[in-house]
């Protein structure tokens, strides 16, 4: 991958440690460029509105406010910017509130360097991306209003049944957290024809994201 098309990434966490040691290990990837760091959320807006990033990696304990609380200003200061959420946090509450403000994808401190990597390009591309670890959180969250509301989207008892078989396969793949290239490796299709199957695959239900087809994937049981 050239230069030109690294990704640009900013890394946002109060402890300086874990700020070098990602900054470290993002290094390694040739895709990946780290264009600057932060420990707050002020220092994160301030760099976001400078840098625009591809990506901001975005913990949500951080002082004086939590990432998903900052999330909204630091997509209002770099419009073009995707947020990754990076933390600890096991708390499906601060899952959904994440994914409603606004993040691409939330993943746990445990995730391996390639994982991360990997996770980078997708969100660039425009996929979601969820924990393995967190997708039965995901669920539970939608499906309760874990974060004062985020329900699950309504689906009427025939709303599957309308599905062709292809497209309650690729439904079942997003469910599992499968990219586009890798639905279309599966399937033995083109990644141009998963896009469109996706693409109606959100009419049909009636949502307005890639995460909210993964809960019903989930809930539904189609896993």
């Amino acid at each position: 991958m050239s230069v030109q098309a690294r990704i640009r990434v900013l890394v946002v966490d109060d402890h300086t440690l874990f700020r070098r040691g990602l900054t470290a290990l993002l290094a390694a990837d040739d895709g990946v460029e780290v264009v600057g760091d932060a420990g707050d959320a002020g220092e994160a807006q301030r760099k976001a509105e400078a840098l625009r990033p591809d990506v901001i990696l975005l913990d949500n304990h951080l002082p004086g406010v939590t990432g998903v609380v900052a999330l909204p200003a630091l997509l209002a200061a770099a419009p073009g910017s995707r947020v990754l959420m990076l933390t600890v946090s096991e708390d499906e509450a601060d899952l959904a509130a994440a994914l409603r403000a606004g993040a691409s994808g939330y993943l746990l401190k445990t995730t391996e360097g390639d994982a991360l990597s990997a996770a980078l390009r997708r969100v660039v591309r425009g996929d979601s991306v969820v924990d393995e670890a967190m997708t039965g959180k995901l669920v539970a969250a939608f499906r309760q209003g874990a974060d004062g509301g985020a329900t699950a989207p309504a689906d009427p008892p025939d709303t599957l049944a309308a599905l062709s078989p292809r497209e309650r396969e690729i439904l079942a793949a997003i469910g599992r957290g499968a990219s586009n290239k890798e639905i279309a490796r599966a399937c033995a299709i083109a990644e141009s024809t998963v896009k469109i199957h996706v693409q109606h695959l959100l009419r049909k239900l009636d949502v307005g994201s890639r995460v909210q087809l993964a809960v019903i994937a989930n809930s539904r049981g189609l896993l």
